[in-house]
């Protein structure tokens, strides 16, 4: 079953924390497993507040990427570049759907 992972977090530092992640992008790009796709999103009503959706092959895959050490420096570096703490949840993929 696929795995989305949603990463609320505040910033006013978003050219670099996605800088940040296009680089663990190129990484994962060349190896098997991690991320299959991901999402940014910027809410309209509160400013610096962002959502990232993170789709997994699995919950197993997720878990295997959290535990790379590669994984544990990335989320330390966006760390250093948030306001606040991050929130992290946690959904399994029940329904996807092409509307057009």
């Amino acid at each position: 079953m696929k795995f989305v992972q949603i990463i609320d977090f505040e910033t006013e530092r978003l050219e670099e924390m996605q800088q940040v992640l296009e680089e663990a992008g190129q990484r994962n790009a060349d190896r098997t497993g991690g991320p299959t796709h991901s999402m940014l999103l910027k809410d309209r009503d509160r400013p610096n507040r962002y959502l990232a959706l993170i789709e997994f092959e699995s919950f197993e895959e997720a878990m295997r990427n959290s535990d790379d050490p590669e994984t544990s420096r990335m989320a330390e570096r966006l760390d250093s570049l948030s306001t606040g703490e991050r929130v992290f949840t946690n959904c399994d993929v029940l329904d996807v759907r092409d509307l057009k």
